[in-house]
């Protein structure tokens, strides 16, 4: 290769290296591709809506959601419930002195049954003179065979488990069993539930939601009715969701590190151990907080036997006080069907969606038979402001849209 050739060979490359960082130089562009996705030229289909096309999907919306929701109504009639309230047995209910003690519940009491009870809803309160607690007695009738399955649950009024500061109030680690610093329990969403001001410990479970725990004690309903006394047996095993199961795990706290929550006046840690979230359902259920402040949670269940009818009580240890906030309590005994419990909501709403498209349909064909109007007439645009007078009802085109003459 002659010198010619190499000087000019390096000249060629100069000018490439030169063209490379003027490329580099120059702002690289943020333009989208230009391709049918990214540019949005995308094939679409824009059905143009017609009388023709418009006034059967009204029908048949009708058609389909009527007899749906009737069916919705239908099923969660079905629904075999009764609810009683006993909010005020403390305050009102008659002292235990035998078999005439018993009062009827003053209408506090709801039933859902083919069948009427045989006899009124009766309670009375037994107190405790060495530890203070008060038992609520309740007697109902069951008129009809129940389930199965057959549900209970406590039903509780005005309490706003939605609250934004309630509902943070927990610490997730705690729960799956890790034992937490006392340094980092005070500096989480716990506080003021965090440490215990006397002991200078750790809460376990800390926080509003744990404290706040339902702590009404609900035994099984005994049938009275008869010679001898039955009970039907229901567990509280299976109340909870799976994936609440996989949260709680078993604490790794020492039994003397940790306190339980101020209002869990039953329960010493030092005495009997701590408690074994990962098989305590009635907690997880309670910690699942609910989104409105009228709300049921299940307390037990009976998957496999009816609930006979006849008369049974029910003691339930009384300690939840919701008169110091204007609330409510009760206890609702229920079977469900394939859609859930009692709620007719969803079927009313049905109805009235079905009733509501079959009248807008025969509304809107009656305006159509009467006084059709033709498709694509101008002067029904909105920019057609001088209310003058047009020819566009007879042809459906109107002079001043067009372009004068130069």
């Amino acid at each position: 290769m002659s010198q010619e050739d190499v000087t000019r060979t390096e000249s060629i490359e100069e000018q490439e290296r030169a063209r490379a960082a003027e490329a580099d130089k120059k702002p690289k562009s943020r333009r989208p591709a230009n391709t049918a996705f990214r540019q949005q030229r995308l094939k679409a289909w824009q059905p143009i809506l017609t009388p023709k096309s418009v006034l059967p999907l009204f029908f048949i919306v009708g058609v389909l959601f009527a007899p749906i929701g009737g069916v919705l109504i239908w099923a969660s009639s079905t629904v075999q419930e009764i609810v009683i309230d006993y909010s005020d047995c403390s305050a009102n209910a008659p002292q235990s002195s035998g078999n005439s003690s018993w009062a009827s519940i003053p209408n506090q009491v709801s039933y859902t049954f083919k069948a009427k009870p045989s006899s009124s809803p009766m309670w009375q309160k037994y107190k405790n003179p060495d530890t203070g607690i008060t038992t609520c007695s309740l007697q109902f009738d069951i008129p009809e065979d129940m389930g199965p399955p057959v549900f209970m649950y406590y039903r509780l009024t005005n309490f706003y488990q939605n609250h934004r500061r309630y509902v943070q109030s927990l610490y997730l680690d705690q729960l799956k069993g890790t034992a937490v610093s006392n340094a980092t329990i005070k500096s989480s969403t716990c506080s003021p539930l965090a440490i215990d001001d006397k002991t200078k410990k750790a809460i376990y479970p800390c926080g509003l939601i744990a404290n706040s725990r339902f702590n009404d004690s609900i035994p099984n309903p005994v049938k009275v009715g008869g010679s001898e006394k039955v009970a039907y047996n229901m567990t509280n095993k299976g109340i909870a969701w799976s994936s609440d199961k996989d949260l709680y795990k078993k604490s790794e706290y020492d039994r003397y590190a940790v306190v339980p929550p101020p209002n869990w006046v039953d329960y010493n840690y030092e005495r009997d151990g701590i408690p074994d979230l990962h098989e305590d359902e009635e907690f997880m259920v309670w910690m699942r907080t609910a989104g409105l402040p009228s709300f049921s949670k299940l307390a037990r269940r009976n998957d496999d036997t009816a609930m006979s009818s006849g008369t049974y009580q029910l003691d339930i240890t009384d300690r939840f006080n919701v008169t110091e906030y204007s609330g409510t309590k009760a206890i609702l005994i229920s079977t469900r069907t394939v859609i859930g419990g009692k709620n007719p909501f969803m079927g009313i709403a049905y109805v009235v969606v079905g009733g509501v498209c079959v009248l807008l349909g025969a509304g809107f064909t009656i305006a159509y038979l009467v006084r059709p109007r033709k498709l694509g007439d101008h002067t029904y645009l909105t920019w057609d402001q001088n209310n003058q007078p047009t020819t566009a009802m007879a042809t459906g085109r109107d002079d001043r849209m067009r372009p004068s003459a130069p």
